[in-house]
């Protein structure tokens, strides 16, 4: 059952009563707006086009396909785990007021996932809200399943991959009138170069690392998308949702395998807690194996300002320079 805590109520992730909860605060929200959003298309300032992507990786490049006059913005920022993310009454709200939702799909908002899929509408005037998965246009054999067979959301570390999302992206932002489709192509064929040169120089960086040392060990499983494209062994302490708890014998297999293969170091990842890592550590040193922490990772959300990693691109770039700079 549901305990209330504040205006939010833990449920099980999907259960019935979370979804319902959500969604009726929504419709409830929504009915009490009906007249303000009538009386706001009448205001030119108003008529502009709000997105709202629900993280920075959605955001940023949206942000680089449409004109500046167009609000975007996003709900999950710096260090915010999406797989934990529960949505607020005032995140409710700035999806009422939206005109188009962009989120990732593949189970990644977990908790927000429902609400999400039921956000469409028409309003009186002819105002619409869409709400759209981005990754949903991903052909299923370049997605990867970990062992339980859950789908690997984490597709934006993939930099070849994330530029067929943004492609996505423009196509489903051509649809609306008060967008110009050949300003969006100039702008997507921009960003497509920018990217491409972002994929070499991730490509550069990785093969850099002694072939021997390429193998990445990382406090979750979000890092294998990344490791398929770049040429990297990926392994994860926790499985691919940070929910999930490792088994004894999972860590003691990768105690096992970075001290036979004499791995220099392990990487922390800065939405998800160090402890694992440590006794990786603490195990390693008990078979005479030194192993060190070889920096911190950036996988479900860019970093705070100095990270180097505040955006999504930059974020991308970071991990790169500290894993090869870790392993070599």
């Amino acid at each position: 059952a549901g305990r209330p805590c504040g205006n939010i109520i833990e449920s099980p992730v999907g259960s019935p009563l979370f979804v319902e909860y959500w969604v009726d605060v929504a419709q409830a929200r929504l009915a009490r707006c009906q007249t303000c959003f009538v009386q706001q298309t009448e205001d030119p300032e108003e008529q502009q086009l709000r997105i709202l992507c629900t993280t920075r990786m959605l955001a940023d490049p949206v942000r680089e396909l449409v004109p500046p006059h167009v609000q975007v913005d996003f709900l999950m920022g710096t260090g915010v785990d999406p797989h934990l993310y529960k949505p607020t009454p005032a995140d409710v709200r700035r999806m009422l007021r939206a005109d188009l939702i962009i989120h990732h799909g593949l189970h990644l908002e977990g908790r927000m996932s429902e609400i999400l899929l039921n956000l469409d509408a028409t309003f009186p005037g002819g105002r619409t809200r869409r709400s759209i998965s981005a990754c949903d246009g991903i052909p299923e054999q370049q997605l990867l399943k970990d062992r339980s067979g859950a789908t690997d959301p984490h597709l934006w570390l993939d930099v070849e991959i994330w530029i067929s999302v943004c492609k996505t992206l423009k196509e489903s932002l051509s649809e609306f009138p008060t967008l110009s489709k050949t300003e969006l192509d100039l702008s997507f064929n921009k960003l497509e170069m920018d990217l491409q040169q972002l994929n070499k120089e991730v490509h550069s960086l990785i093969q850099s690392i002694p072939e021997e040392n390429r193998i990445l060990v990382t406090a979750h499983d979000a890092f294998s998308y990344f490791g398929k494209r770049y040429g990297l062994e990926v392994y994860g302490i926790q499985g691919i949702s940070t929910e999930s708890e490792p088994s004894l014998l999972r860590v003691n297999e990768l105690v096992r395998l970075l001290s036979d293969k004499k791995i220099p170091a392990i990487f922390v990842e800065a939405t998800v807690p160090e402890r694992n890592v440590r006794a990786l550590i603490e195990g390693c040193q008990k078979m005479g194996h030194l192993l060190t922490v070889g920096g911190t990772l950036y996988s479900d959300a860019p970093g705070p300002p100095g990270s180097g990693a505040e955006s999504w691109r930059n974020m991308v770039l970071h991990n790169a320079y500290t894993i090869a700079k870790g392993l070599k």
